[in-house]
């Protein structure tokens, strides 16, 4: 271990000494010599190449350096505080010197996890990155800022580190997107945890312990830190029970543990490692051709290698070479035939590729017998390939598309590209409006007319970000990459439209997709959008099919294709007034002397006035506004109304004024709620409403009423 000294003015002695744990003598290295392996308590024999294990400190070395022993003293740490500084208008002293260094290590933490393309999420990676945000949003909040911080300091730590990590430069604009979604997002978190923290201090009464449960779900299911409880409590002279809170912890982190997923590759498909290390990679011909000549180095059959396979085997085909594309970057795997020089027939449904390096022909054997190291032609089933690179090429264009109009903070985030649609997520925090849409597909398809070929070029990753290839954040690329181009901006003097880094197949020019549509756009994932479209005929079948649904629809109400949305509007307009003034009749005649009525109109128990009504096909949602009439109109006492609609039942209870004391509502309608099948019930004493699967039962509902109320 080596250690630095940083001069006697520093409190703190060195390693060993009572004084230790100061700040004066801080460890910079540490080496670990490596020259045995112990193999039991008494078996130790030499490495067969000993080494040395050097670990250093990169920042304490910077500390060092620049003449200062505390890391946040050092030029980039000191910068991003200023900028907190400047934007909270809050000095770094005091209590606030630990909130802005909070602030300054998980702005960057969080930055380099976006650019690595981790997104906030509740599972994995993407929930450590949400906890190191909401963690340094607190301390935000802590300083006193109402706005929304993080994302200011953000163009600050791309300027100290986007040099040597050029990767912060791309990613920017997603980061500060990001930040500013989940910032907002705990502002929205803050507001609503202190209102729930209120209720339940409230609920609390004179105990002076909040149960740590209770704290931990405001914790893990709201995302209200623990610390911001304690502070409000503190306020009250109350504290958490920390030990529960610390076993409600233990418990949700067991359940995270069991249910934390990784990729499992190198435990489940160890046999592909091995087939990889005994065959080499598949030599992939695809880019130039559909149709070759390889010879067969492996088939497989229900999971174990075999030496041949007949006529109805299920089998995976490996070779030497193949023009057959394999399952990845969401680009579908390659369909066709297998023919040997024996007249042999596999019939393949789809290719998978494995360790990224192996293309794995899947298919079942249609005649003859097929055997290891044969020499076959593989036949790509060329119409679904060219629909397949119809719809990749549609969503480089559909992803600058996106960038163009959405902003530079979209990103791609996932895709599935088949033979017969196309699925594109990004990072977007809002929904698309249909404006947007229409400015997005009307843009594909212009370039798609445009017609240019598409150009595809070999080079190392340095020279295709020279040349404004777009990479995708959280991929990894090797020395050499594929870049392809299409179409021509215009407006950037006459550069290529789209540039993205892509092994995948792809049209020759762009007039081959056809045409664009998109046909859907959702939300899959807190900020992540997808968008569904369709390319050539595909896109061609469902414009007509939305054209006849539009004639059919025109032809249905007497209208053309031009007025039908007006014309739809107007009887949209026409339906809610009949419902409006049906629901009005229904009412009157609902609650109208002796209709529907379960005896006289006013009964009297216990010396309680009380209107009870059954009342078929009424909204339960106009139940408590017919309430209110008869409560009026008694002056003082109880009414119970039962709709029924589909089987179903609901109950209300209004209860007036002058008799909450001795009747609450709510006690009432549960036990009516019950005699319908029902569960609970609540409100407050004076109004309180249930429901219940059994609507044959409203009398017994009023009858259990009737006689809680003779009590």
């Amino acid at each position: 271990e080596i250690f630095y000294d940083h001069g006697n003015h520093i409190f703190g002695g060195p390693p060993g000494s009572p004084d230790e744990d100061g700040d004066r003598f801080v460890e910079i290295w540490n080496l670990v010599f490596m020259q045995y392996e112990q193999l039991g308590p008494d078996n130790r024999v030499d490495l067969p190449k000993p080494s040395i294990d050097t670990g250093l400190g990169l920042e304490r070395i910077a500390a060092v350096m620049q003449g200062t022993h505390d890391n946040y003293e050092t030029d980039t740490f000191k910068r991003l505080i200023e900028a907190s500084v400047h934007e909270t208008g809050v000095e770094a002293i005091g209590d606030a010197r630990a909130s802005h260094r909070v602030l300054a290590d998980h702005l960057r933490a969080c930055s380099f996890l976006i650019a690595d393309g981790v997104l906030p999420s509740n599972e994995g990676r993407g929930y450590v990155l949400r906890r190191i945000m909401r963690r340094a949003m607190r301390h935000a909040h802590l300083l006193g800022m109402k706005e929304l911080l993080m994302y200011k300091l953000v163009p600050t730590l791309v300027s100290e580190m986007g040099t040597a990590f050029p990767e912060l430069g791309r990613a920017q604009a997603l980061i500060i997107e990001t930040l500013k979604l989940e910032e907002s997002r705990f502002h929205v978190m803050l507001d609503k945890g202190m209102h729930l923290l209120n209720a339940e201090i409230a609920n609390l009464g004179s105990t002076l312990t909040l149960p740590g449960e209770v704290a931990f779900k405001l914790y893990d299911t709201f995302g209200f830190p623990l610390d911001l409880t304690e502070d409000a409590l503190r306020a009250q002279n109350r504290t958490v029970d920390a030990e529960g809170f610390k076993k409600a912890m233990e418990e949700q982190k067991a359940k995270a543990r069991a249910a934390w997923s990784g990729s499992g590759d190198a435990s489940t498909e160890t046999l592909w490692f091995e087939l990889y290390d005994g065959h080499g990679a598949t030599e992939f011909l695809g880019y130039t051709g559909t149709h070759a000549e390889g010879k067969i180095v492996c088939l497989l059959k229900d999971g174990a290698i075999v030496s041949e396979v007949i006529k109805g085997d299920h089998v995976m085909v490996l070779a030497n070479q193949t023009p057959f594309y394999g399952e990845s970057g969401g680009q579908a795997g390659d369909a066709g035939l297998v023919k040997t020089s024996s007249g042999a027939v596999i019939a393949i449904s789809d290719t998978l590729k494995k360790v990224g390096a192996l293309h794995v022909h899947v298919g079942v054997v249609q005649s003859g017998t097929i055997k290891t190291l044969d020499t076959a032609e593989f036949i790509v089933d060329v119409d679904r390939r060219n629909r397949i690179r119809a719809n990749h090429s549609a969503t480089h264009v559909l992803h600058e598309s996106l960038r163009r109009t959405l902003g530079a903070h979209v990103t791609q985030k996932g895709s599935l590209v088949a033979e017969d649609r196309l699925r594109f997520d990004f990072a977007h925090s809002r929904s698309i409006s249909r404006q947007e849409l229409d400015t997005i597909e009307t843009d594909v398809n212009r370039i798609i007319r445009q017609n240019h070929e598409v150009g595809t070029h070999l080079m190392s990753y340095d020279e295709a970000v020279d040349f404004g290839a777009m990479a995708l954040f959280g991929e990894k690329y090797g020395d050499e990459v594929r870049v392809v181009s299409m179409g021509e901006d215009v407006a950037k003097t006459h550069k290529n439209y789209s540039v993205e880094l892509c092994g995948g197949t792809h049209v020759n020019r762009l007039g081959d997709i056809g045409l664009f549509t998109i046909v859907g756009e959702s939300a899959v994932a807190s900020g992540v959008r997808r968008i569904e479209a369709l390319t050539g005929n595909g896109a061609l079948q469902y414009l007509k099919g939305q054209q006849s649904q539009l004639l059919q629809a025109s032809a249905a109400i007497k209208t053309s294709p031009a007025d039908l949305a007006e014309r739809v509007k107007a009887l949209m307009t026409e339906r809610r007034q009949f419902e409006r003034e049906l629901a009005e009749v229904k009412k009157k005649l609902a609650m109208g002397a002796g209709s529907a009525s379960t005896g006289e109109e006013i009964k009297d128990i216990n010396g309680i006035k009380f209107i009870g009504k059954i009342l078929d096909g009424v909204n339960p949602k106009d139940l408590r506004g017919l309430a209110d009439q008869a409560k009026k109109s008694m002056g003082s006492g109880v009414v119970a109304l039962v709709a029924v609609n589909d089987g179903k039942a609901a109950v209300l209870v209004g209860v007036t004024e002058d008799l909450i004391a001795k009747k609450n509502a709510v006690d009432l309608v549960r036990v009516g709620c019950a005699a319908i099948g029902g569960n609970g019930g609540g409100g407050r004493p004076d109004m309180a409403q249930a429901g219940g699967p059994d609507g044959d039962k409203a009398n017994e509902a009023l009858s259990a009423i009737e006689v809680l109320l003779a009590v």
